[in-house]
């Protein structure tokens, strides 16, 4: 297929490993996009951790001003202007709206019974990231061995996720990573953030491709169906390495 003029990834599982850096080989393919077309990649995390994950990996002469960074799943926006990282636009839950839903998550906790607040954790396991608060079932710093065995079936995130959503009528609950819950201003998912990069790029939907790992139903990248962009699905980070080599095959 010919290179789309915006190509879109999720990030864990689909760039990476949950919270894993991006591997020598996924960066400098990476690289090679922003060398021929814009690149965006949007996931649950704070804008920290795409830092280390993803740009930290990046060879020093790619072209970051063309990588556009949507942390929280879209609820903010960065791009990089004269050498440095600007904030254009971010939804931020006030301090009130984020006390609200993490005490909406200890009870959905409590009801459910699937998450015991008063055993030991790997980290902190409610996070306010400013646009969104994130619920890690098994703490911040899980290892990725323990994550992928707690909720292979999505049903734990899901009955969570029921859970708080009934609480928080006002507000966006969806499944994030594989242990987690995220939390944000209703409306503002990750269809929200490609509306808003595609807005400011000048670049139809129609013209921009999504490639994430949980584009099914209830998946964490069910939202992207509701924008008019394109779409893969990969199930590994090494699927799209393939993808992403595919689509360079045909520059």
């Amino acid at each position: 297929m010919q290179i789309p003029k915006l190509i879109i990834f999720d990030l864990d599982g689909t760039l990476a490993e949950s919270k894993q850096p991006l591997t020598d080989e996924m960066a400098t393919l990476v690289a090679k996009l922003l060398a021929v077309t814009k690149v965006a990649v949007i996931s649950g995390g704070a804008f920290s951790q795409f830092l280390k994950q993803v740009v930290a990996q990046l060879p020093v002469d790619a072209n970051l001003s063309r990588l556009y960074i949507l942390p929280t799943s879209g609820a903010a926006l960065y791009e990089f202007q004269n050498d440095d990282w600007k904030k254009v636009y971010e939804e931020r839950l006030s301090e009130k709206e984020k006390d609200t839903i993490e005490e909406a998550m200890h009870a959905a906790a409590a009801e459910t019974g699937l998450i015991d607040f008063s055993k030991p954790v790997y980290g902190e396991r409610i996070e306010y990231r400013g646009g969104q608060v994130t619920m890690s079932a098994l703490g911040q710093q899980a290892p990725l061995d323990e994550k992928k065995k707690w909720d292979p079936t999505h049903a734990k995130r899901h009955a969570l996720q029921e859970a708080i959503a009934k609480r928080l009528p006002g507000f966006s609950v969806g499944i994030g990573g594989i242990t987690s819950i995220d939390v944000a201003k209703r409306g503002v998912d990750k269809a929200y953030g490609i509306h808003q990069l595609c807005e400011r790029l000048g670049i139809k939907e129609s013209e921009a491709l999504y490639v994430g790992d949980e584009l099914e139903s209830s998946g964490n990248d069910e939202a992207v169906y509701k924008t008019a962009v394109q779409t893969k699905v990969v199930a590994t980070p090494a699927e799209t390495m393939h993808f992403i080599e595919s689509l360079l095959s045909e520059t």
